[in-house]
């Protein structure tokens, strides 16, 4: 995120954690993502820095974050071919080559258009203007616009190939030692399956939780992860009893640690995140 945040404001590592996690509390216990607009809201009361900015650069962070499943998936490419599974999610039934396909239409299309938008800041922003335009009502039309020129702002650091890069890196590492935490939780059960097939896992599973959802991410976690280790001839009971502790490990510390930051700064839900209406 820092690298992501630096063509608007230099922040500090140990200034953004606390506010990741917050933002993570707000993803764990509310639906729909609620804590990305949590994190840009604290990040503003923080540091000044405009919401629709942060917003556009916590898009950003999750669109490379869906980039780097799916190269997680392709890495698996020959062993997806023949895993022939089915996941329901909300009463639609998809593969997980499905997931995969259309992950990468949303993902690569996403982060082509972002692209884009931070090489050809003037044209995207005629772009901008025409739709607002076209289609927002006459007294919403300056609002809208303002927002969106404090958005396409936040892109900026795309237009750097080194930040670009290095935000690529570090979403790899990051992602590699999440699943570093799935092969560590594996050794408390019995059965054992490759880091690549974790890898996998790990990509399918947080593909799945890119759809609004429920809080925490129940169901859409855990059913594609069991479906993924039952492909892998894992027995039903011990792959649902492994998800469900590694969704526990996963939610709860950082749930705790984000609460504890709320605490410290006196952050309440309702009145502690009320905002000044200029953004």
């Amino acid at each position: 995120w820092p690298y992501l945040l630096r063509p608007l404001k230099a922040i500090p590592t140990r200034t953004m954690f606390p506010i990741v996690t917050m933002g993570y509390v707000g993803n764990n216990i509310f639906p729909a993502r609620a804590g990305e607009v949590l994190r840009a809201v604290v990040l503003k009361r923080k540091e000044a820095v405009p919401i629709s900015a942060s917003l556009a650069t916590i898009i950003v962070e999750r669109v490379y974050d869906g980039v780097v499943m799916l190269a997680f998936i392709f890495l698996n490419l020959g062993e997806l071919a023949v895993i022939d599974t089915e996941i329901t999610l909300f009463k639609i039934t998809i593969t997980i080559q499905d997931l995969a396909l259309w992950g990468s239409f949303a993902f690569f299309g996403a982060l082509a258009v972002f692209l884009a938008a931070a090489m050809f800041p003037k044209q995207a922003e005629r772009v901008m203007t025409w739709i607002v335009n076209r289609f927002v009502p006459q007294g919403y039309r300056e609002r809208i616009l303002d927002v969106s020129k404090r958005f396409l702002g936040g892109l900026e650091s795309l237009r750097s190939p080194a930040e670009a890069l290095m935000v690529f890196l570090t979403s790899v590492v990051i992602w590699l030692l999440e699943t570093v935490k799935y092969w560590f939780v594996m050794h408390a059960f019995g059965f054992t399956v490759s880091f690549f097939a974790l890898m996998l896992m790990n990509g399918v599973v947080n593909l799945a939780t890119t759809i609004p959802s429920a809080p925490g991410y129940l169901g859409t976690f855990d059913l594609p992860g069991i479906k993924v280790l039952e492909a892998y001839g894992v027995e039903s009971a011990t792959a649902a009893s492994y998800t469900f502790v590694l969704h526990f490990a996963l939610w709860f510390p950082v749930t705790v640690l984000g609460l504890y930051y709320m605490w410290r700064e006196g952050i309440k839900w309702g009145g502690g995140l009320k905002d000044d209406g200029k953004d």
